[in-house]
C-alpha cells in the first residue's frame, strides 16, 4: 500500500489555485514531498485558458461585468469556466508509478480512480480513445468534445482533464462540474455574431453534462469529493496522510502567482 499525501483545500482564487498546483508539482518532482492528490473549488467564478490558447478567446470586458477571473493554467487544452464544481489535481515525479509510461499511458491509467469515483455516486462511466477523429484544437471550450480516455456518461463528456510534465515531474488537474448552466462559458467568449453563439451553446449542450445532468439530483459537495477520494484509495490502493501544503510551497505559489498567474502580461502573452 503506497502512501500519498492528501490536501482537501478551501476555495481560493483561480491564480491561487494554479500557483499551488505548479508548487506542488516542483515539490513532488524534487522528491521533497510525497506524490499528492489535491481537491479544491474556486473563488470566485474563473475562465482558465490552456497554456497556449490565444488570450483573444476571451471576451475580458464581459468578464470584467461578470465578476468572474481569468487564468492561463500550466496545462494544455481548451478554456473552462470554473464554477459550481470539484477540481482536482495529482503532483509527483515521473518515478511514481501511477503515472509512468506516456502521458495517454498515465492518463488512462488514472482514469480508472475518476470512473470509480463516479461509480460510487451511482454514474456509468466510460474512458475510450477518441472516436469520430474530429480535430477540436480550434474550438475555445474544453467540454465540447472528450479526447483520448477523458470521461463520458450517457455519452457527454462529464469530466475535463490536462496534464503537464516538467522538471521530472507530473501534474494533471481535472474539472468535475456539478451542477449549472455549462453554456455560462460562452458569455465570456468572443463570437463575431450572436448565432455563433447560440450554436456553440447548443453543441456544448449535446456534448457535455453535469454530475446533475446525469443523476437527475444535486449531490452535495462533500459527498462528490469523499466518492473521488474513495476511488483513488480503492483502484490504486493508497493510504492518503491528510495534510497542508508545506510552508516552502505555499510561498513558492505566492511568488508564482506574482510572475505568473496574477500577472496580466504573462497571462495575456499569447
Amino acid at each position: 500500500m503506497a502512501t500519498w499525501r492528501l490536501i482537501l483545500s478551501d476555495s481560493a482564487s483561480g491564480a491561487w489555485n494554479m500557483a499551488l498546483d505548479e508548487a506542488l508539482l516542483e515539490s513532488c518532482a524534487a522528491h521533497i514531498s510525497p506524490s499528492t492528490l489535491r481537491f479544491y473549488s474556486w473563488e470566485p467564478a474563473c475562465l482558465s485558458l490552456g497554456y497556449a490558447q490565444p488570450s483573444s478567446d476571451a471576451d475580458l470586458t464581459k468578464l470584467s461585468s461578470c465578476g468572474w477571473d481569468l487564468v492561463r493554467r500550466p496545462t494544455g487544452g481548451r478554456a473552462i469556466l470554473h464554477t459550481d464544481e470539484l477540481t482536482y489535481s495529482i503532483t509527483a515525479s515521473v518515478e511514481e508509478p501511477l503515472v509512468q509510461g506516456s502521458i495517454l499511458e498515465s492518463y488512462r491509467r488514472l482514469s480508472q480512480a475518476l470512473l470509480a469515483g463516479l461509480e460510487n455516486l451511482g454514474i456509468h462511466a466510460l474512458a475510450t480513445p477518441k472516436q469520430d477523429g474530429r480535430d477540436i484544437s480550434k474550438q475555445p471550450v474544453c467540454f465540447e468534445s472528450p479526447s483520448d480516455y477523458e470521461i463520458t456518461a450517457e455519452g457527454k463528456k462529464i469530466i475535463g482533464s490536462a496534464q503537464a510534465r516538467r522538471l521530472n515531474g507530473v501534474l494533471q488537474h481535472g474539472a468535475i462540474p456539478i451542477k449549472g448552466d455549462l453554456t455560462r462559458i460562452n458569455q465570456v467568449l468572443h463570437f463575431s455574431e450572436a448565432s455563433k453563439m447560440d450554436s456553440a451553446n447548443m453543441r456544448l449542450l449535446s456534448h457535455a453534462a453535469t454530475l446533475t445532468d446525469i443523476l437527475g439530483r444535486e449531490p452535495p459537495f462533500l459527498d462528490v469529493r469523499k466518492a473521488f477520494i474513495e476511488g483513488f484509495q480503492n483502484t490504486f490502493d493508497l493510504e492518503f496522510m491528510n495534510s497542508e501544503p508545506t510552508d516552502k510551497e505555499k510561498a513558492r505559489a505566492g511568488e508564482l502567482m506574482k510572475t505568473k498567474y496574477d500577472n496580466k502580461e504573462w497571462t495575456l502573452r499569447i
